[in-house]
């Protein structure tokens, strides 16, 4: 069966006088996605589909006439792996872009099926933190501002470390 008949056979148009367009829901797991379906599945925006088709060159929805996006099982597979990696896991773009380099892409595939995890992201893969910008002493704030800013840095940054903790996976207890 060529692509364009079975893209046909998945959605249907619904300005053709044809049966009506199904919900995503009651398609078959096999059926290819529009992109409205796609985004909606991963809750996500319909731009960041298309932002991440600019960023992360293995996805490749078919296009038909008309530049209309249809995202096959194993596209919707690898943007939940992405979705996971950029937003369940904390890797930057940079870090997602190492993953599918280095581990390939069924295994991101697989990270978007719930089937593997991958690692916790390395200091260069996660998001991290802007380097502050610092005023001369003197200027702008006072010596006990800064004193109560930096013991509020403090705890964030001791808040942060302990969602850090708990984002890694346990450890397996030690038999006694």
């Amino acid at each position: 069966m060529s692509l364009a008949a079975r893209i046909d056979e998945t959605v249907s148009d619904p300005h053709d006088g044809e049966a009506p367009v199904r919900e995503a829901s009651e398609k078959s797991a096999g059926a290819f996605r529009t992109i409205k379906e796609a985004a909606d599945e991963l809750d996500v925006p319909q731009h960041v589909l298309r932002f991440w088709e600019t960023r992360f060159a293995q996805i490749r929805p078919v296009k038909r006439a008309g530049g209309r996006r249809y995202y096959r099982p194993d596209d919707v597979d690898l943007l939940k792996g992405i979705k996971r990696l950029l937003h369940g896991q904390g890797y930057t773009i940079r870090g997602a872009q190492r993953v599918l380099r280095e581990r390939g892409l069924r295994f991101v595939q697989s990270v978007g099926r719930g089937e593997a995890v991958a690692a916790a992201p390395s200091l260069q893969d996660a998001e991290h933190e802007a380097p502050a910008a610092t005023l001369p002493a003197g200027e702008g704030l006072t010596d006990g501002q800064r004193a109560v800013l930096e013991a509020a840095l403090d705890d964030l940054r001791t808040c942060r470390a302990a969602i850090a903790r708990l984002r890694l996976p346990p450890e397996p207890a030690a038999d006694t």
